[in-house]
């Protein structure tokens, strides 16, 4: 790795176990073996290198919503391939997400929910899209696709939540199971 990535690979770590605010720039530069200047050169400061984190980590991210942005009218066998792709993600980059999670709810005028902000409300929209494609074939869900995006969207993040903490696991029976409790209630 060059010393971009490495930087990046030693904020996430300490990030995700501690915070944006509790980890200063010398505590990264140390842990990356490289100096103050050369994380200046790389990101411009501590925020430059948490929006570059966000931005570079967030891109694999986005083939789990490419499925909204092609709605096939089977939104049962859509919302399913989208889950699948968020746990798939979350599995595969747990530091990351546990990072995304905790930095979506700080508060709204610091760093860390600024970082995050854009990333969320771009997965949000495309929800809301793909629920709005939906609603042509599902006329129940005519203007109601924002509060479908933020409860599909919230359903999705609290079992991968669960998952982090070892409190659920993230296969596919989970997959099935949270599509359909979406889908059809909890009295499915």
């Amino acid at each position: 790795m060059d010393n971009r990535d490495v930087i990046l690979a030693r904020a996430l770590e300490l990030w995700s176990r501690r915070g944006y605010d509790a980890v200063g720039v010398q505590e990264i530069v140390a842990a990356a073996g490289v100096t103050k200047p050369t994380l200046y050169h790389y990101f411009g400061s501590k925020r430059g290198l948490l929006d570059a984190l966000v931005e570079d980590r967030f891109a694999g991210l986005r083939p789990a919503l490419a499925p909204a942005a092609s709605y096939d009218r089977d939104i049962v066998r859509t919302l399913e391939t989208i889950v699948r792709g968020y746990f798939a993600f979350a599995r595969d980059h747990a530091d990351f997400y546990r990072m995304f999670l905790a930095f979506s709810f700080a508060p709204a005028g610091s760093d860390a929910f600024g970082a995050v902000a854009g990333p969320a409300a771009a997965q949000r929209e495309a929800l809301e899209r793909l629920f709005e494609a939906a609603a042509h074939q599902h006329g129940n869900m005519r203007g109601r696709q924002k509060a479908y995006a933020a409860t599909f969207l919230g359903m999705i993040n609290t079992y991968i939540a669960l998952a982090l903490n070892g409190d659920a696991t993230l296969d596919d029976e989970l997959v099935y199971r949270a599509t359909h409790q979406f889908m059809h209630g909890i009295f499915s």
